[in-house]
């Protein structure tokens, strides 16, 4: 996904501080400071943008703006300026982990992998029990697919909290995706025995049985974890997606209700989750429900512009919306990513940089 704003929303949510109270501080630039969070807490990163430049100088706190803004330009993909943010940050030592975290997540995107290492080094060894900075870092790994790296991400990781539940789960995903099936399903065994009635262990069971093709297991698995209250919204995105699979249809009324509801939950808990959008556009479209479809797949679009699964669909619905012309830009769109999949591939080290095709960025 872009940079998958699912994960930089749990960041987001963790660093975000209240504003300094300042005389000199203008009730406009205190608003567009608010507006900007609050577009940020959402994954509008685009929009938020311009109310952080907005406050910029007006405001009393100066590190909530700028750390937030950098947020906002590693959700764009406009790397660079997080980095020139960021590595301002650092030298004023605020929240050091978190900047240096956020600032090895800008590092990867930008493909400097050795500076991506020492930023996490630095964090990790501030907060070596921190969980999450190993996490964001691995998943801005898998957005670029850059597995080398995320190995060794992980690696960092599992050395100092060796059996983290949700490492070992992203490390299943990774070995996954690496084709590494055995050994991905060991690291699944694991997280269901450290954790076993967790919501975590649940996706784990889930996804091993997606990942095997198993569908009815996977439809089991992800409805004992939601009737056990585990709502989060993974489960309820690959409740959906394997009744999706197994062929549901509104001619199956009662499971088709169910996909609904689930995906629908899911977009409601996690706005910025693409996925959720591109099942739930699914179940729309299936509904000649096109409009919202569209809907849904342009919120996708805009928080997720990398993903690829997103453009066909796109461009499916707006040929049923008699809108071809928006259909072909889709098509455009598609063309253009495989384009630059290509030659990413080709100008990674040895001419590969590691497995693709497998899909995911974070716990899907």
């Amino acid at each position: 996904m872009s940079r998958a704003p699912a994960a930089l929303l749990w960041m987001c949510f963790t660093v975000l501080l209240p504003v300094g109270q300042s005389e000199e501080r203008t009730d406009d630039a205190q608003q567009e400071l608010q507006s900007g969070i609050a577009l940020t807490k959402s994954g509008q990163f685009s929009q938020a943008i311009p109310h952080f430049l907005a406050a910029r100088g007006k405001v009393a706190n100066t590190f909530a703006l700028e750390f937030n803004l950098a947020l906002c330009y590693v959700g764009t993909r406009q790397f660079p300026e997080a980095i020139r943010i960021l590595t301002d940050l650092r030298s004023e030592g605020s929240r050091a982990a978190d900047v240096d975290n956020l600032l090895a997540q800008a590092y990867v995107g930008d493909h400097q992998q050795g500076a991506a290492l020492k930023a996490l080094g630095r964090a990790a060894a501030i907060s070596p029990s921190d969980e999450r900075l190993y996490l964001l870092v691995s998943e801005a790994c898998q957005d670029e697919g850059l597995y080398d790296l995320d190995e060794r991400v992980l690696a960092i990781g599992l050395h100092n909290l060796p059996n983290a539940p949700r490492l070992l789960f992203q490390r299943g995903l990774l070995r996954s995706q690496m084709e590494q099936t055995d050994l991905a399903d060991q690291d699944f065994q694991l997280v269901r025995k450290l954790a076993p009635d967790s919501d975590i262990a649940y996706i784990a069971d889930a996804q091993q049985a997606l990942l095997s093709g198993d569908i009815r297991e996977a439809i089991r698995a992800t409805r004992k974890a939601i009737g056990a209250g585990h709502s989060h919204y993974l489960l309820l995105t690959m409740l959906g997606e394997a009744l999706l699979r197994s062929g549901v249809t509104p001619a199956t009324p009662s499971d088709f209700a169910e996909a609904q509801t689930a995906l629908e939950r899911a977009v409601q808990e996690r706005p910025s989750y693409s996925s959720a959008h591109i099942s739930l556009a699914k179940v729309y479209l299936m509904s000649g429900r096109v409009d919202d479809a569209i809907a849904h797949l342009e919120s996708a679009r805009q928080t997720d512009p990398r993903n690829r699964a997103i453009y066909p669909a796109l461009a499916a619905a707006y040929q049923r919306a008699g809108r071809p012309e928006e259909a072909k830009q889709a098509l455009a769109a598609l063309s253009e990513l495989n384009r630059l999949e290509i030659e990413r591939i080709r100008s990674a080290p040895g001419g590969h940089a590691g497995y693709v095709g497998a899909g995911g960025r974070e716990p899907r």
